[in-house]
């Protein structure tokens, strides 16, 4: 790591519990002074400046040998860091971030660089909603005949997989929350995500495209994608991500309804199916509940999942905080 560059306290604390995870940090270092090297890029921070990072991946605002700006990103291999260069490679930069180099054996990739500053999280909510509709249209491509589509995974597949786990996840925990809200998760597992139902129109589907993923390009001109987790199959499956996030801006009169206009409004700015949208919403917030459940301090985080699961499903479940008083993502 080059001297002016620090590895981020908050990647470091979430990496450091395993002994693989601190391994990695301990390369990451050499890591990212390799990738520099090989791809003769100039890093541009200001003396002091922390790297900018997410949960898995340290990112470096870089200048490439023929001056362009970029970015440098270092992540930490585990299955969708894996997929992410080859998800960019099939987008090919419509709607999504520009991938310009890459390393599979460490994990690394130079991407163009854009408005960290600029999220969907900093303009109306309106206008969130047609950008981010504008994007999945874009991101919905259907599989050709290049070899990474088969290296993507299926969302059929991880819906018949949760069919099987998470009856017995929600048993593990005591059953935390009522057994109407968990049947109601597994019917969708059922209806929509059988390995046999898979149609000829299933796409790539960016599965983590919520408001914060979304950025400004340099250039002021428009918005895209970063951060993909891809999956192949139904688009409505995208719109989740953008329910759990913003909740301040739904109205604090019969936040509920507002939570399913906005589904709606996700839907047909994308030219989606809104109630197929709901459904994957309430079986991805429930598995989310989960596993927040499982992992320790993450209360709030499960009741805000817990909420937006119960509210997609149209049943209020009783006893959990209102809409404004939950744990926020933003």
């Amino acid at each position: 790591m080059p001297a002016s560059v620090e590895i981020p306290e908050d990647l470091r604390l979430r990496h450091h519990r395993t002994p693989a995870g601190r391994a990695w940090l301990e390369k990451l270092p050499g890591l990212v002074e390799d990738a520099l090297h090989r791809w003769n890029l100039t890093v541009e921070l200001l003396p002091g400046e922390p790297p900018w990072h997410g949960h898995t991946a340290i990112v470096l605002p870089v200048r490439t040998r023929t001056g362009a700006a970029a970015a440098l990103k270092v992540a930490y291999p585990f299955d969708e860091a894996v997929l992410e260069p080859i998800a960019l490679t099939l987008w090919d930069g419509h709607g999504v971030v520009r991938i310009l180099e890459q390393d599979p054996a460490s994990c690394s990739m130079v991407i163009e660089r854009l408005d960290s500053q600029k999220s969907l999280m900093d303009v109306p909510i309106e206008e969130a909603v047609e950008v981010w509709g504008g994007l999945v249209r874009q991101l919905g491509i259907v599989a050709d005949g290049r070899p990474g589509w088969a290296e993507v995974p299926h969302i059929a597949a991880t819906a018949e997989r949760y069919s099987d786990e998470l009856p017995a996840r929600w048993m593990d925990l005591n059953r935390p929350f009522p057994q109407w809200l968990l049947e109601a998760a597994l019917e969708v597992c059922q209806t929509r995500g059988a390995v046999s139902r898979r149609r000829a129109n299933d796409v790539l589907v960016h599965t983590d495209l919520h408001f914060q993923n979304i950025l400004a390009s340099l250039d002021g001109t428009g918005y895209l994608a970063i951060d993909p987790q891809a999956q192949i199959g139904d688009a409505e499956f995208a719109v989740a991500p953008c329910l759990w996030n913003r909740l301040r801006d739904l109205p604090r009169r019969n936040a509920e309804a507002g939570l399913r206009r906005r589904c709606s409004a996700l839907a047909g700015a994308a030219g989606l199916d809104a109630d197929i949208a709901a459904e994957w919403a309430v079986l991805r917030e429930v598995e989310n509940a989960l596993w927040y459940l499982e992992s320790p301090g993450h209360d709030g985080d499960a009741l805000r999942s817990l909420w937006v699961a119960s509210t997609m499903a149209g049943r209020s479940m009783p006893g959990l905080p209102a809409a404004h008083d939950l744990k926020m993502l933003d």
